[in-house]
This record gives C-alpha cells, sequence and structure tokens, in this order.
C-alpha cells in the first residue's frame, strides 16, 4: 500500500509482449505496492478481449484524462510518443518505453516544454542498456570521451524501416548500421531504444556522438547481445578510463525483446512511481517528480 494510503494511478499504452507483462503485474501486485490499473490502450482493440477486464480498455488515446492517471507507461511505439507523448503529459507524469523517438529533435523539443508547462516529469525506461547510472555519473563528472553500444540478434528479430529493411545478410554475421544514433533510431525504431537510452544517459554525447552499432548474427537464435564500449579522456600517464560490458540476454526467436528486459521495465515502472516502497538498489536519485528529465533504474533481476 501507498504510503500516504492512496493509491497511484497508472495506465498503460500498448498491449504487446511488455504491455501484457506490466499489466499482468499490475491486477496481481499492484495494491500491494500501492499501485492502481486504471487503463490500458492498444492500437488494435481486439488484443485486449478476454484478457484485459472490459472497464479498463480505454477505445481512444485522447480521452486517457477521464481516467485520472498520475502515470502513464508507454510501451507501444516510438510514433506514440511523436504523436501523443506531449498531450499526456498534460494529464500525467510519463514513462518512455520507446525512447528512440526521442532521436527526433522536435518530439524532444515538445515533451520538454509540455513538461514544464503541465509540471509533469519525463521518465526514460533504460530496459536492455547495462550500467544506467555509472554511465549518467561518468557523463556528468566530465569524464566520458566515447560511447559505443552495439546490440547484435538474428535477423528475425530486426524490424527496419527505410533503407536498412534492403540491407541484405552477406554471411553469418553483417553489419547493418554503425554511426550516430540519431541516425540510427528512424531506420529500426524497434530494435534501437537500448542505443537511445544511452545516448540520453550520456547527453555530453548526446544521440549525434554516442555510436551504435546494429548487427545481423545468424548464430544468436534465441538471444540478444548487447555490448557497451566506454571510454574516458586521456589521464596524465597517457592512458584512458575504459570499460567493456558484455549481455547476453535470452529471447525467443523473432522477438524484439528479450526475457531480461521485461523484468526491467517492471521495475522501471515501480521506480517512476513515488507509492512503491521499492529495496534501494532499485531507487532512483530523485523521488519527487518536477518538471524535466528523470532517469529511471531498472533491474535486470529475473524474479519478479
Amino acid at each position: 500500500m501507498a504510503l500516504d494510503g492512496v493509491l497511484r494511478r497508472v495506465g498503460v499504452v500498448g498491449y504487446g509482449r511488455l504491455g501484457q507483462s506490466l499489466v499482468s503485474h499490475l491486477l496481481t501486485q499492484g495494491p500491494e505496492l500501492g499501485l492502481e490499473l486504471v487503463f490500458v490502450w492498444n492500437r488494435d482493440p481486439g488484443r485486449m478481449a478476454g484478457s484485459v477486464p472490459p472497464d479498463l480498455q480505454l477505445q481512444n488515446l485522447a480521452a486517457l484524462g477521464e481516467r485520472h492517471p498520475d502515470l502513464v507507461v508507454e510501451v507501444a511505439h516510438p510514433k506514440i510518443i511523436q504523436e501523443s507523448g506531449a498531450k499526456i503529459l498534460r494529464y500525467a507524469n510519463l514513462l518512455v518505453g520507446s525512447p528512440s523517438a526521442l532521436a527526433d529533435q522536435a518530439t524532444e523539443q515538445q515533451l520538454r516544454e509540455a513538461s514544464h508547462r503541465w509540471h509533469h516529469a519525463v521518465f526514460v525506461a533504460r530496459g536492455a542498456l547495462w550500467g544506467t547510472e555509472d554511465i549518467t555519473r561518468l557523463d556528468a563528472a566530465g569524464g566520458l570521451q566515447s560511447l559505443r553500444v552495439t546490440m547484435a540478434t538474428h535477423p528475425d528479430g530486426f524490424r527496419l524501416e527505410g533503407r536498412l529493411a534492403a540491407v541484405p545478410s552477406t554471411g553469418p554475421r553483417t553489419v547493418l548500421y554503425e554511426g550516430p544514433v540519431r541516425g540510427l533510431c528512424p531506420l529500426a525504431p524497434r530494435n534501437s531504444n537500448t542505443m537511445a537510452a544511452a545516448a540520453l544517459a550520456a547527453p555530453s554525447l548526446g544521440f549525434d556522438h554516442v555510436v551504435g552499432v546494429l548487427v545481423a548474427d545468424l548464430s544468436l537464435t534465441d538471444m540478444h547481445v548487447v555490448d557497451v564500449e566506454l571510454r574516458g579522456p586521456p589521464g596524465p600517464s597517457g592512458r584512458s578510463f575504459a570499460v567493456h560490458t558484455h549481455r547476453e540476454n535470452p529471447a525467443e526467436p523473432g522477438a524484439v525483446t528479450g526475457s531480461a528486459t521485461v523484468t526491467a521495465f517492471w521495475r522501471s515502472l515501480l521506480g517512476a512511481a513515488p507509492a512503491a516502497p521499492l529495496p534501494r538498489p532499485w531507487l532512483c536519485d530523485r523521488q519527487s517528480p518536477g518538471p524535466g528529465w528523470v532517469w529511471v533504474c531498472g533491474s535486470d533481476m529475473v524474479s519478479s
């Protein structure tokens, strides 16, 4: 139960794999954690039939204000943030599950302005990005010179658009893209969220200077592999601080989202809802949301 006895009202936008998991958690565990599910919206309403109670199904996203949410969680598609993110902020705090949407500078500016105008916070789920908090602290201290994120999986796990959709796999391992994250996001909006999270975690580099690499690997039929490589400026000895993490995330064949990432989103939701009594390792530094960007911690723990 919430510390003040008042349940925090949560709406979920998107009912794919992530949305279904969050809705299930909210219905079964939400009340004891001080959270109440007040609506679920999906572009195809039929997908909710038989699994979401009819009174919780929101048919028109523009009517979400009638449900009086405290937090809206987007786990649908970057287009939802681009089209409706600023409107959502009029009524509630927003947890962005598709941060690749923010590679579009107009969308980022609209959300910033709406956040300040309506005094609601924008949270960003880190999803599959390991070491987010360390990246953010290093960047804030001026100790980050370069950041590179490589995401590799089987070609069936990609949902590519534009020129990337026509790039053939020329062998067992093909580099589909290597360059600024801002250029990758519109071409792979559902497969670049980890890179986008890195760009937001390191604002001194941002979307234009964090490097994203997308790799099609025929051997990775049941996992997503994310490598994060960062380097600081040279020290007095001429050597630089460097970190390289390698994350193997089990995934169903052809799935866009890995298993551990699903759990991380639930932890991000709890971090964005100030009522949730979450253990210290998953708490964020800012516990009182206000206008502007707020980073949400996640967790790769398999338990829920």
